[in-house]
């Protein structure tokens, strides 16, 4: 639930390892379960969702955080 004046939540779970279907076979992987609940009145939705896939490609490769 978001309280005002809040108009985002992020949040992030626990990682664990997950298969991942790639190149015909199933490899591990590290998942980190990513959440992210907004107020529709101040952020669209699709502003949202790029938001997320945004910190998801960077969290995938670390040396763009140092970049």
């Amino acid at each position: 639930i978001i309280n005002a004046p809040e108009v985002a939540i992020l949040g992030l779970s626990k990682n664990q390892m997950k298969p991942v279907f790639e190149n015909g076979q199933f490899v591990p992987r590290l998942m980190l379960p990513l959440s992210l609940s907004y107020d529709h009145r101040v952020i669209d939705g699709a502003e949202g969702a790029r938001f997320i896939v945004h910190l998801s490609r960077t969290l995938k490769d670390m040396r763009r955080v140092l970049l």
